[in-house]
């Protein structure tokens, strides 16, 4: 269901799902794509709440295009791209912990840390997210730029490392050209030296985008796997 998550003056709209259980349960974060919380999003959240987490995704784009959901056509890849080029790592940082503040007011979620999955772009915020200190478990999946970039800022997001306390995944496909094998290697390296709990996932004959069943790049033998990896991470840290 559609809810709206206040952070000063900004009314964050956002998707929530919960499971069927009175009890409680531990949270999940889910960071969309370039294309807002679209159908594909609002999908995953409801495969976690079946999983048995509480699960929202806010609108990572409400400061730039309030309400903005857009599918996969080059149009749409550009306006995205657009948006996500007006981001800054201090707000989106601080859209999630109001957002984490939010699910910790529900009489259904535990208190003691949640989790965080995000995709495309939304991989690059997991990322930044994963230093955020209630955050225990993160999927970043195929997160571009995490080398070179940080949303607004100077130094790249993979320099944040060391900052990161909880679990980390991160997956990618071995055909995406948006995401250098050798960037792959480095983020791995990163945390290895930084000593972050962590596994990094490589598919074979996967492409940007793998995981979306809406997406031309889909490929449903790597998605499977990696949303088995996705479950046992958050069933061991959450």
């Amino acid at each position: 269901m559609q809810v709206k998550i206040k952070n000063g003056d900004l009314d964050i709209d956002a998707y929530l799902a919960t499971p069927a259980t009175a009890e409680p349960v531990p949270a999940v974060v889910v960071i969309q794509e370039i294309f807002g919380v679209n159908e594909h999003i609002r999908d995953v959240t409801e495969r976690l709440a079946q999983a048995g987490y509480v699960a929202i995704a806010p609108a990572i784009y409400q400061r730039q295009a309030p309400g903005f959901a857009a599918g996969y056509t080059q149009a749409d890849i550009a306006i995205g791209k657009k948006y996500k080029g007006q981001t800054k790592a201090a707000e989106l940082l601080s859209d999630i912990q109001v957002t984490i503040d939010y699910l910790y007011g529900l009489p259904q979620v535990k208190k003691n840390g949640v989790g965080c999955i995000g995709f495309c772009f939304g991989g690059h915020v997991a990322y930044l997210a994963a230093t955020l200190e209630s955050i225990k478990a993160t999927a970043s999946f195929y997160g571009a730029q995490i080398t070179t970039w940080t949303p607004g800022e100077g130094e790249p997001t993979v320099k944040r490392t060391s900052a990161i306390k909880g679990t980390l995944y991160a997956f990618f496909g071995l055909e995406d050209a948006s995401i250098p094998v050798e960037q792959v290697d480095e983020i791995e390296t990163e945390l290895k030296k930084a000593g972050v709990k962590h596994k990094v996932f490589r598919y074979r004959d996967a492409d940007h985008g793998f995981f979306c069943d809406q997406r031309a790049g889909y490929n449903k033998k790597a998605a499977e796997d990696a949303w088995l990896h996705v479950l046992e991470l958050f069933r061991n840290t959450l």
